[in-house]
């Protein structure tokens, strides 16, 4: 058997490994590009509690009614461009921005740094990885 019947006889296998390894590739670039990094629920509450972090909830208002993390600003998705400014009082400290599992969180990092935030993050898994912690919410 030579390379090309190993390709077709395991195409499938290939385009997954093809398709896993563009998005880790994907996942990269988007990092890169969007000024963000990801932190998990416990290096989120070391950065609150050590250095003032602004945690920052980008859900909208009907997602925001179970809870958010203690503390923390709201401010939707959808209004970030027109409100970022609202933020300018937090300029110089860290930004956790965070949503129910993380996918919109790392959009908001162009509209943060365009706003003059250096160091941003996104919460990995969002608040659903806060709770699974066993972390604590309080009412929105």
């Amino acid at each position: 058997m030579d390379f090309f019947d190993f390709l077709v006889k395991n195409s499938v296998l290939v385009l997954i490994m093809l398709a896993s390894g563009g998005m880790l590739f994907w996942s990269l670039v988007y990092n890169q590009l969007s000024g963000m990094n990801e932190v998990g629920p416990q290096q989120a509450t070391m950065l609150h509690n050590q250095r003032d972090a602004v945690l920052v909830d980008l859900r909208e208002t009907k997602d925001y009614s179970g809870g958010r993390l203690p503390k923390a600003v709201h401010l939707p998705l959808s209004q970030l461009s027109t409100r970022v400014g609202e933020l300018a009082k937090f300029q110089g400290k860290p930004i956790i921005a965070y949503c129910d599992r993380g996918n919109r969180s790392r959009m908001a990092g162009r509209a943060l740094k365009k706003a003059g935030h250096t160091e941003i993050y996104s919460l990995a898994g969002g608040i659903e990885a806060w709770k699974t912690a066993g972390f604590p919410l309080e009412k929105a």
